[in-house]
């Protein structure tokens, strides 16, 4: 039964280690809402979040308990922070992650903030964004009507 559930696993494409390169890294976002967020990055999901948490709570008045797990991606890819705000006042932010291009990214970034349940936005803009684990600058803003 055992050697039948391996071969059903590598038919799949699963593997029983890392299906990535060392040097591939996930993405961790926690988010402690209308107070701060933050991202790691690592290969090493629990990792990456005990890291994001204590860098969001590294801001005043804002504890670890408050930055709450948001995302994780596995390989991150191109990846991008949002900061989206409502016309009421009210703001977050959403993640875009795992995408294979840059060209993706902006693409997702464009539907994610111009879609039709997005008419009341005030703003909506990439605020970082990142390629394997390293900065890069990839802007989008969403041109208010």
């Amino acid at each position: 039964m055992r050697r039948y559930l391996i071969t059903l696993a590598a038919s799949c494409g699963f593997a029983a280690g890392p299906a990535f390169a060392d040097d591939v890294v996930g993405i961790a976002f926690v988010q402690a809402p209308e107070q701060s967020s933050a991202t790691c990055f690592s290969n090493n999901l629990s990792k990456a979040f005990n890291c994001a948490k204590k860098k969001c709570a590294k801001r005043d008045g804002v504890s670890p308990r408050d930055c709450l797990r948001q995302a994780w991606c596995y390989p991150s890819l191109w990846s991008a922070d949002l900061f989206l705000q409502h016309r009421e006042g009210p703001h977050w932010h959403e993640v875009l992650c795992g995408w294979s291009s840059r060209d993706d990214l902006l693409a997702a970034a464009k539907l994610r903030c111009e879609g039709s349940a997005r008419a009341n936005l005030a703003e909506c803009t990439i605020v970082a964004s990142w390629e394997n684990g390293k900065k890069r600058d990839v802007t989008y803003a969403l041109k208010p009507q």
